[in-house]
């Protein structure tokens, strides 16, 4: 294969290897490292290629292994899974430390295009998704995403993996009763659209007007009794419309501890979710800055989870870097 041929060809799978890697990983950063390191692996060994797989099979394999290890690391978490809820009495400082999961904006999701339209399914780049196939070792994992996921058969999943079918056949047994206990309750609820509905976005034009009003009842309101809100890097969450109601009241109080200033959203994505990119001038301030990410999973017309992310690259979703 020349060299401009084998550019040619690994350029085409470079974003459903992309997304491959970030289901693996659970970062956005370390699944665009990881693509670079497969490319690389590829072209060092590309006269080892023999064709008899496809050179989109090889590819899977070699970003495959690679992710296998890098995935001894640390597996990626949300702050719910560390601790219980609670309401501190002071903020707590944030935890860079601590290896989180990381959420992947729609703009380069919808860069899709056959063959890897079946590998950005709503149902399966979710952050609940996201979060529970992290519970599974690494290779029980590939073979969830393999299978399950991508819906390659079980013979080509073992030869991408070097196992046996009866050692993939075995390992997705396993995995999917864990994948099952660490996803939510009503997980089957959940539509397989792309886009956010017209009954989604309408909840969030009334979350962004409650807001905007200061009114931490109206926002409560919106939410599920059981609603459950995580701020990663911060490692303390909220469980319940009652204590929700009462972190945004506190967030309202003029001069007070947790009151940064004033807000501005947009309406966005990220992971297939309906999300507000949140804006912030802070006190003596003339422009709306990059501050954040609100990520909502959204069951039967109410909030059923909000995540909070920090540190999320506004340019890499297609954001201004200001508003005024």
């Amino acid at each position: 294969m020349t060299d401009e041929a084998f550019a040619e060809q690994a350029e085409r799978y470079r974003h459903e290897l992309r997304v491959h890697c970030y289901r693996m990983l659970g970062s956005y950063d370390d699944a665009e490292d990881l693509v670079q390191e497969t490319f690389l692996r590829a072209w060092r060994s590309r006269d080892s290629f023999e064709g008899r797989s496809s050179f989109r099979a090889w590819l899977y394999r070699i970003a495959t292994n690679a992710c296998i290890d890098d995935a001894r690391r640390p597996r990626r978490v949300l702050p719910h899974q560390l601790e219980p809820a609670s309401f501190p009495a002071e903020a707590l400082p944030a935890r860079d430390d601590l290896p989180w999961l990381q959420p992947i904006p729609d703009v380069l999701l919808d860069r899709a295009e056959e063959p890897d339209a079946q590998a950005i399914r709503r149902e399966t780049i979710e952050l609940a998704f996201l979060t529970a196939i992290q519970q599974l070792p690494a290779r029980q994992r590939a073979v969830l995403i393999f299978r399950d996921v991508l819906g390659w058969p079980a013979r080509e999943t073992a030869d991408v993996l070097g196992l046996t079918v009866a050692s993939v056949n075995s390992a997705l047994q396993r995995a999917r009763p864990v994948l099952r206990d660490h996803l939510p309750s009503r997980r089957t609820e959940w539509a397989a659209a792309g886009d956010p509905s017209t009954e989604e976005q309408a909840l969030l034009a009334k979350y962004v007007a409650a807001f905007e009003r200061q009114d931490a009842s109206g926002l409560a309101a919106l939410m599920h009794e059981d609603v459950r809100i995580i701020m990663p890097p911060y490692p303390f969450w909220f469980a319940g419309r009652e204590m929700a109601e009462r972190s945004f009241a506190a967030n309202f109080v003029p001069g007070g501890p947790d009151n940064r200033g004033d807000w501005r959203f947009l309406v966005t994505g990220l992971n297939r979710q309906p999300a507000l990119a949140a804006y912030l001038r802070e006190p003596g301030g003339t422009r709306y800055l990059p501050f954040g990410f609100d990520v909502f999973r959204i069951e039967g017309g109410l909030i059923a989870e909000l995540t909070a992310f920090e540190g999320v690259d506004f340019a890499a979703c297609g954001l201004p870097d200001q508003l005024t």
